[in-house]
């Protein structure tokens, strides 16, 4: 599973001029804890709950400043290819709560922590039948035996090429919840 299986996208922004009044509104009304601060599409910074919070009330600032007054900087963004695990590493080392998602250089989505929640809360039984699903419209019904657990896919099948592998493998890694996916023969050569 990787960024871009499971970020936010398109994406709510705000640019540095916004008044804090604003960026709070808009993150009330989406549900969002953290926005990032673009400028022409480029991201320049991340304005969170605490900035807003810190910038009104805290420093005693009025709620028509500007966000470039609280934003945080720098802000660092991963690569829509950046595996699940390292955004979640990345959040719980740095305590952010949203990553931006990067392309070049261009902000693409982000990844917060509920979307790391809601693919880690899917059950094996869901991720299997969304692996099936996918499989099955590569390879057609059943060429596939999919058994999951713990987000750890096992796919199997008589006739495995290498070719064949790196497609169901990646197939698979795409779909939300998926930790890792092996592709092993099934010698019996049944299913």
């Amino acid at each position: 599973m990787r960024a871009h299986d499971i970020m936010t996208s398109p994406v709510i922004t705000v640019t540095a001029d916004v008044p804090i009044r604003e960026a709070a509104a808009l993150a009330v009304c989406h549900g969002f804890t953290a926005l990032p601060v673009v400028d022409g599409g480029r991201l320049v910074a991340i304005v969170t709950e605490a900035d807003l919070l810190r910038g009104r009330f805290v420093a005693d600032g009025s709620a028509d400043a500007p966000v470039r007054e609280v934003m945080s900087t720098p802000v660092y963004g991963m690569d829509p290819d950046a595996p699940a695990a390292l955004l979640a590493r990345a959040m719980v080392e740095h305590g952010v709560r949203c990553v931006p998602i990067v392309e070049d250089a261009r902000l693409v989505g982000v990844v917060t922590r509920r979307d790391l929640v809601r693919a880690l809360a899917r059950t094996d039984d869901a991720i299997a039948a969304d692996v099936r699903e996918r499989l099955d419209a590569y390879g057609g019904p059943g060429s596939w035996s999919v058994s999951v657990h713990d987000g750890r896919v096992v796919l199997r099948s008589p006739f495995v090429d290498e070719r064949s592998s790196r497609v169901v493998a990646a197939l698979a890694e795409a779909v939300p919840g998926v930790m890792t996916a092996l592709v092993t023969p099934n010698p019996e050569g049944s299913l």
